[in-house]
């Protein structure tokens, strides 16, 4: 059965949520909020839509935002995204390889590259580009 996308369902989500530019960090924090209880469960098309939609904004936000110190925002993204999907370090390391990269990601000390984020990106179900510089 293949689902369709339903306008008025998605006109629900956007009226629910009115999404907009995020111009502040608890704007940021509920976005974040909202991405996080939509990562856990099987998305319709609309739910979809609107969870990219979310990732967007946070992105745009988060970027200009965040640009002096980009590594500790991508590092604060990943710890953020690593205990809203109630997952490990363990989870991590099993599947980016070592604990040494991990622990050298996770403090700081090495930049994740693109196939780094790619793998992160499929390991959480969400765009690479969040891990990505």
């Amino acid at each position: 059965m293949t689902l369709t996308f339903n306008p008025d369902k998605y006109k629900e989500l956007l009226t629910a949520y009115l999404p907009k530019f995020i111009k502040s960090q608890a704007e940021n924090e509920q976005a974040l909020g909202i991405v996080g209880d939509l990562m856990h469960r099987e998305r319709t098309p609309e739910e979809e839509e609107f969870y990219q939609l979310l990732i967007t904004l946070i992105e745009k936000f988060e970027q200009e935002y965040y640009q002096p110190s980009q590594q500790n925002n991508l590092t604060s993204m990943l710890l953020f995204i690593l205990e809203e999907s109630e997952r490990s370090r363990d989870d991590l390391v099993s599947f980016l390889g070592t604990e040494n990269l991990v622990d050298n990601i996770l403090n700081e000390q090495e930049k994740i590259n693109t196939e780094q984020a790619r793998k992160l990106g499929k390991f959480f179900h969400v765009e690479s580009s969040l891990f990505i510089e």
